[in-house]
């Protein structure tokens, strides 16, 4: 368990790392950073997560005087590109259609911030995902669904349709879901 005086405070708007949290047993509150998640051409996806996961802390910081700050950011990778948030649903089919039968890398940058102590800790892990061959009408189903049109790679590997595409994983599953739990656990034991 993660036993700290000091408040926590989750930088997400995500529901999934809120709930990722929850299952840790720790009692945190959570608050959204608005900030444009900009994507450099050429920069590796550890730099681009690592950076971003950074920009969110810097934000995040502005907000709590006192506390331990997580922050953290996911992308998916196919053939040295990097696919996020579709924009519309078109996009997100032309995600979908892309990741069909091949696999794909997911990245997740975190930051944890101790204010008493002035520590960061910035870190990230990688996954690859392999989507089974999926057909038209499921893609067109799922994306009319609207499930995926507020994830990375336009999917959800949890509790949804989304996990029906995957047909293997190789590395940490939470990392797909958007926080690598376990990597996570032992930084917050580090930094408390």
């Amino acid at each position: 368990m993660i036993n700290t005086k000091l408040p926590i405070y989750l930088a997400s708007k995500s529901p999934r790392r809120r709930k990722l949290l929850n299952q840790l047993g720790i009692n945190f509150k959570s608050f959204s950073v608005d900030l444009n998640e900009e994507v450099v051409d050429g920069e590796h996806p550890v730099k681009t997560v690592k950076r971003l996961a950074l920009h969110k802390l810097e934000v995040a910081k502005r907000k709590v005087r006192k506390g331990i700050i997580i922050t953290a950011d996911t992308i998916v990778v196919l053939d040295k590109k990097i696919i996020g948030k579709p924009e519309n649903k078109k996009e997100a089919k032309l995600f979908l259609s892309k990741l069909s039968g091949r696999t794909h890398t997911v990245y997740t940058g975190f930051a944890i911030y101790n204010s008493d102590t002035s520590k960061t800790i910035l870190d990230y892990e990688k996954t690859f995902v392999t989507f089974r061959v999926l057909n038209k009408k499921e893609i067109s189903d799922y994306v009319d669904a609207g499930s995926p049109m507020d994830k990375a790679g336009a999917y959800g590997i949890q509790d949804d349709f989304g996990a029906v595409f995957v047909s293997k994983i190789n590395g940490c599953y939470y990392n797909v879901v958007g926080l690598p739990l376990s990597k996570l656990y032992a930084s917050l034991h580090k930094i408390e």
